[in-house]
Formats: structure tokens, C-alpha cells, sequence
């Protein structure tokens, strides 16, 4: 999954898929139709899926389409930022920037 698509992947959308399954038993989906659904562009709906499956929350069919896997909660994963080291020089202008 690319760091693009993961940035646009929200708990959100996530909650969103996940309440549509549940409140409508025997769903499927293929991805356009997730796509349209939804109103999301390809890659996001794609990553979406992928980490339902991933989580066990959904199955990929033999025939492409997307169903609900178990019934009862399921704990979604939690997506969480990348965190970037600040070097020293820009350590040492926040710490002064709050000084001030």
C-alpha cells in the first residue's frame, strides 16, 4: 500500500465501509461498486478493502466481490502517523520558539 493512500485511508472511511456491511447483512460489493458507493478514487477504495480483508472483517468471493466475514465487533486496526526526527537545529528553534 503506498504512504499516499494511507495518508487518505481515515478511521472515518474505515467506520463508514464497516457500518454499511453491518447494517445490511449479505452485502457484496465489487470494488467499482464499493467505489461508487462510497465516492472514493481507486486506490483508496482498494487500500480500504485490502486492510478489511486484512483485519477479517471481509472476504474476497471467487467472483471478485467484497462480503462481510463474521458476524459480531470486530476491532478495526489503528492507522497511526509517521514520525520523522527533527535534526538538532530545528529542535533548538522550537524549544526557543516556545521560550519566547
Amino acid at each position: 500500500m503506498a504512504p499516499h493512500t494511507l495518508a487518505r485511508l481515515s478511521d472515518p472511511i474505515l467506520q463508514r465501509i464497516c457500518g454499511e456491511f453491518r447494517e445490511m447483512p449479505g452485502l457484496r460489493l465489487t470494488r467499482k461498486q464499493a467505489q461508487r458507493l462510497w465516492g472514493l478514487d481507486e486506490p483508496t477504495c482498494t487500500a480500504a478493502l485490502d486492510l478489511l480483508v486484512a483485519a477479517k472483517f471481509l472476504f474476497r468471493t471467487d467472483d471478485g466481490a467484497y462480503a462481510r466475514l463474521t458476524e459480531g465487533p470486530v476491532a478495526l486496526p489503528r492507522l497511526q502517523m509517521a514520525k520523522a526526527p527533527l535534526d538538532r537545529s530545528a529542535r533548538d528553534r522550537l524549544t526557543n520558539f516556545r521560550a519566547s
